[in-house]
């Protein structure tokens, strides 16, 4: 338990510190420095994005970070590569970037199309290519001459599209895949700039991405699927694709990969057997003499970013981070937190009697805490580890975006947007007695809609907001999002309108102490270089099934933190209905439902939010905050 101080941020807010000041790996390489020693590479990740590239000297454990030469914008590399001229490459931000051990410097930063690279590879001749997400922009950097191009997007679809491979065959032909909506392969010729598609429409495969290698025959292969699936394989040269019968020969090795990317093996024969930066301990093992070596190393940290907060069972306030995928509690009576390893990353959270539930991404995973028990390392096969998982609803429900912790204290609703590729999300009903789902798919629902929103309503009816965002990568179909009523027992739609033109999701509602339903609808489908600031705030009568209020709240309030887990309406013990935008708290008035101010924050609010003794949870960043109201609630 780690116990820190909180500082008093005066009228009426508190900083109640770091969740956890850990940081991630997004790509990590051993390799070797100029003068001759192993060293390890790694870009760091944490609330801030990538802050700096890590070099940690593999004999003695020292370590140095380099900062990145250009803003991260919350952005971290999802693809690198080491050369064999030793330089490591990234892109992300919309920037290529070059680092070189020998010179323990950047030697190289440009600017490009956006916006993050998904694909890397090196050509024959040492040139280093890059395809980014979302839009297939191609950009190629030269070593030795540091020349640069960006081609700009090459491809067209009318969904975020994934390149994991990035191939050349040695007639300097580039080959990449695409994923997810529906698979492709791409060649594309330097020279001309042009790019062709390979697979015909009839070949390409749903809600995967094509797969792709490089043999030591010069010649690249690939398939339409990820590669697990059945399919033709195809032999793609000097720009053209031939299918094949036979066996298709070996990759030939290359060290790049995803933000996963872990290459263990030094140029002096000795490996890196583990890394954890939990720890901060690097082990160091010599296969030819079997001896291994444990060493510590630091880095400066800003801390994971959390996701949301809610109240436990306990009394505490619960907390999840994303890279790492982490769980902690807040203490408020000691001043400390706590945390341990999660399954994945907590999208949204709830209490129901003395349980603590998470729906995580990815898999769409319902997790069960009971804090009167122990911790027990999470493992999925372990029946009695503490936290539990429940059950996985992937590709029905990949990102959990709604948790309903029903008021019958028995069943436990969740929603969501779907797997990569695919379109439309469905709605999990466990029930906590039997231990035993329903999962209803989108077309059990409403077509092409994901669910972002639950309220539970009297007479075991469920109220649920749809949206129309797709999976990762996935095609959005869905003109507009709508209001629907569910019958528990059934599990059939009673009723749905899309009663406000135009809206994108009902993102969130929350149950009043009047009866009435309180929400968040969102006019723009979801793109976080849009801020998302065409909210409306609207008030819905279950009884009539009308909407009976509504306040566009841009003009005035600005905009709304994107977690994937909502929790921006907070309603007190008193009924007081707390809205939580970026720049400020706001409240509802009785009858009325006209928004006020209640307070400015001193930080930017980036997720919410719960109740506890008087006070409003919510976090900024890695950090956890408090607000205390005044007046109505009978404090300060």
């Amino acid at each position: 338990m780690t116990e820190q101080k909180t500082k008093d941020m005066e009228n009426g807010f508190l900083d109640h510190g770091v969740a956890i000041r850990i940081s991630s790996g997004r790509g990590t390489v051993a390799t070797v420095d100029g003068a001759g020693r192993d060293v390890v590479l790694a870009w760091l990740h944490d609330a801030r994005g990538c802050p700096a590239l890590l070099m940690i000297d593999a004999d003695t454990g020292a370590s140095e970070e380099y900062p990145i030469p250009f803003p991260s914008g919350g952005d971290s590399p999802f693809a690198s590569l080491l050369s064999t001229g030793n330089k490591f490459y990234s892109h992300f931000n919309s920037r290529f970037v070059e680092f070189d051990p020998v010179k323990r410097a950047f030697t190289a930063v440009h600017e490009t199309v956006p916006k993050v690279g998904m694909g890397m590879t090196e050509d024959d001749q040492g040139r280093i290519w890059v395809v980014t997400y979302p839009n297939s922009g191609v950009m190629v950097f030269d070593p030795n001459t540091g020349a640069f191009r960006d081609y700009g997007p090459v491809y067209a679809q009318n969904w975020r599209q994934y390149q994991r491979q990035v191939v050349a065959d040695d007639k300097g032909w580039i080959y990449f895949s695409v994923g997810n909506t529906l698979s492709q392969i791409i060649a594309f010729e330097p020279v001309s700039g042009v790019a062709t598609p390979m697979l015909a429409e009839a070949a390409r495969v749903p809600n995967v991405p094509s797969w792709l290698h490089r043999a030591g025959d010069g010649k690249v292969y690939g398939i339409a699927n990820d590669g697990t699936g059945e399919g033709p394989w195809y032999m793609l040269y000097d720009g053209k694709a031939v299918k094949l019968d036979g066996p298709v020969p070996a990759a030939r090795p290359m060290v790049c990969g995803t933000q996963g990317l872990f290459h263990r093996d030094f140029p002096s024969g000795k490996r890196i057997r583990s890394m954890d930066f939990a720890l901060r301990e690097l082990v160091i093992e010599d296969p030819g003499t079997q001896e291994a070596k444990t060493l510590h190393f630091d880095y400066t940290s800003e801390g994971a970013h959390i996701m949301g907060v809610a109240v436990m069972p306990d009394g505490t306030v619960g907390a999840g981070t994303a890279f790492p995928m982490r769980l902690c509690s807040y203490h408020p009576e000691t001043d400390s937190w706590k945390d341990w390893e999660d399954y994945g990353q907590p999208n949204t959270m709830g209490t129901q009697g003395n349980r603590f539930f998470l729906g995580e991404y990815t898999h769409g995973m319902l997790v069960e805490w009971d804090p009167s028990r122990p911790l027990v390392n999470t493992r999925k096969e372990a029946p009695d580890g503490n936290p539990r998982l429940l059950t996985e609803c992937e590709p029905v429900i990949n990102r959990p975006h709604a948790l309903l912790l029903h008021p019958d204290g028995k069943t436990v609703v969740m929603g969501g947007t779907p797997g990569y590729g695919y379109t439309g999300g469905g709605l999990l009903f466990w029930d906590r007695g039997t231990e035993t789902r329903v999962l209803l798919e989108h077309t059990d629902l409403l077509v092409d809609h994901c669910v972002m929103s639950l309220v539970a309503l009297p007479e075991g009816k469920l109220l649920v907001g749809s949206g129309t965002r797709a999976g990762t990568g996935g095609e959005v179909r869905a003109k507009e999002a709508e209001l629907y009523v569910v019958d528990m027992a059934s599990k059939k739609i009673e009723w749905h309108a899309a009663l406000i033109p135009g809206v994108q999701e009902y993102s969130e509602m929350r149950m009043g102490p009047d009866g009435l339903v309180y929400g968040i609808a969102d006019f723009r489908v979801y793109e976080p270089s849009l801020m998302d600031e065409e909210k409306l705030f609207f008030v819905f009568d279950p009884a009539c099934r009308k909407i009976v209020y509504q306040e566009n709240t841009a003009p005035v309030y600005g905009s709304m933190h994107l977690q994937q887990g909502q929790r921006k309406i907070v309603v007190s013990p008193k009924g007081t209905v707390y809205l939580l935008f970026r720049k400020g708290i706001a409240s509802a008035a009785p009858v009325t439902h006209k928004l006020a101010w209640v307070v400015l924050s001193p930080v930017s609010i980036n997720a919410g939010g719960d109740w506890l003794n008087g006070r409003i949870y919510f976090t900024c960043s890695s950090h956890l905050y408090s607000y205390q109201p005044y007046g109505v609630e009978g404090m300060r």
